[in-house]
């Protein structure tokens, strides 16, 4: 019997039961491998997963084909006992990769024949399906007449068959992709279009997919990636997004047609609401910037600034500090303290020639933290605010003794 003869989802990919007799067991790493005489486990191969089931109860939580003889090995979480055994396949999973895994094909042909585009790429998870097209980028036209085009084949409801044929039967095929593997190759035919080398299990006619929705639309460079679902996935895709535009429309009091109109006011009415607040913003740091100048500390021609906030936005002292650096001959000293944490922003004018950054870090020293920056600015902190004062003291001290002792 050749081993392709033991694989009983190539003559019916429906068949969920069987019996079969134990060949081996042994160590899969902390696991059991078991191979059997016959099986109606998908292993993991092609781009298409595993299937799970039972076998004599045993969950069982992989299928690999063994490379030395192809041997399909199933991985369970203890030996079996006993020679013979009842497989049962995860219908529901199977099921599943079945709709992805022939709406691919049925979404690869669509593509060839409507874009001349190839697929050279193919994914399939519990999750998530895609394919890699040579055609980019895909106008929203071309993805509805791709997506159209597909549909219209799974609603003609037209046979899905496979069978193995030799090197010289497949050369006559218009094949779609060229096999991969040598001896007897298995052809899946679908809706007498598509002609593809595969080993995938596959539903008996197209109209078992269901729905096929392409999802996303993603350029790579020479190539887009479309993302999508068929079948149950695409339902639930459907249940998902139902849900969200009638949740959406409910919250704005439109109907569904008039959401995307919604979002886009509600979008400009961000835009103004910001501006506004930035506009706002720049009134009150223009006169905080002149509170602070009418109380600063004068030395000579130099006014030194000193400050402590207290601020619901942690960069409102950095934003106080560039606005009072961009007045002639001005030092500013700022501290700020949230929670249990305290900040500190020193800068100077641009025609003020004294480096801020020993000052900040010796403050910063004193809140029990460090710092640095440039001449004309730099920043620190500490976690020490009952130090705060401490530091701008002595950080005004230096600067003052600094300052005086220039010509």
């Amino acid at each position: 019997m050749d081993w392709h003869e033991t694989r009983l989802y190539y003559t019916d990919a429906y068949l969920t039961q069987f019996e079969a007799r134990v060949l081996e067991q042994f160590p899969v790493g902390e696991y059991w491998g078991v191979v059997l005489d016959r099986s109606a486990f998908y292993p993991t191969s092609g781009g298409q997963p595993h299937d799970t089931g039972w076998l004599n109860g045993a969950p069982v939580i992989d299928v690999f084909e063994r490379e030395t003889d192809k041997a399909v090995v199933h991985v369970l979480s203890r030996p079996l006992e006993g020679e013979r055994v009842q497989g049962q396949v995860n219908w529901e999973r199977r099921f599943d990769f079945m709709q992805q895994h022939t709406g691919q094909h049925i979404l690869s042909h669509v593509c060839e024949a409507l874009l001349d585009a190839d697929t050279v790429g193919f994914h399939l998870t519990e999750s998530t399906l895609t394919i890699d097209i040579t055609h980019a980028p895909l106008t929203w036209e071309e993805w509805q007449a791709v997506e159209e085009r597909a549909n219209a084949i799974v609603f003609a409801d037209q046979p899905v068959e496979a069978q193995f044929m030799t090197a010289a039967e497949v050369n006559a095929l218009p094949l779609r992709k060229q096999p991969t593997v040598a001896g007897p190759i298995r052809i899946v035919r679908t809706a007498g279009l598509d002609y593809s080398p595969c080993g995938g299990t596959h539903c008996r006619t197209t109209g078992s997919v269901g729905l096929i929705l392409i999802r996303k639309a993603e350029r790579r460079g020479a190539e887009t990636r479309l993302d999508f679902v068929c079948g149950q996935r695409a339902l639930a895709d459907a249940h998902r997004k139902n849900r969200l535009v009638n949740e959406l429309a409910a919250s704005l009091s439109v109907g569904e047609v008039e959401v995307a109109a919604a979002v886009a006011r509600l979008q400009e009415e961000v835009k103004s609401t910001a501006r506004q607040l930035k506009q706002a913003e720049n009134r009150l740091l223009d006169f905080e910037v002149e509170q602070l100048l009418r109380q600063a500390e004068t030395i000579g021609e130099i006014r030194l600034v000193r400050a402590t906030l207290s601020h619901d936005n942690p960069m409102w002292a950095k934003y106080l500090a560039v606005r009072l650096a961009e007045r002639p001959k001005c030092v500013a000293l700022i501290g700020f303290v949230q929670d249990n944490s305290v900040q500190l922003t020193f800068s100077r004018s641009g025609d003020m020639p004294v480096d801020m950054r020993p000052l900040v870090k010796e403050a910063c020293r004193i809140v029990g933290g460090g710092g640095g920056g440039q001449p004309n600015m730099a920043q620190g902190g500490g976690s020490r605010p009952d130090q705060l004062e401490l530091a701008l003291d002595g950080a005004v001290q230096s600067l003052r003794t600094l300052l005086l002792s220039q010509p």
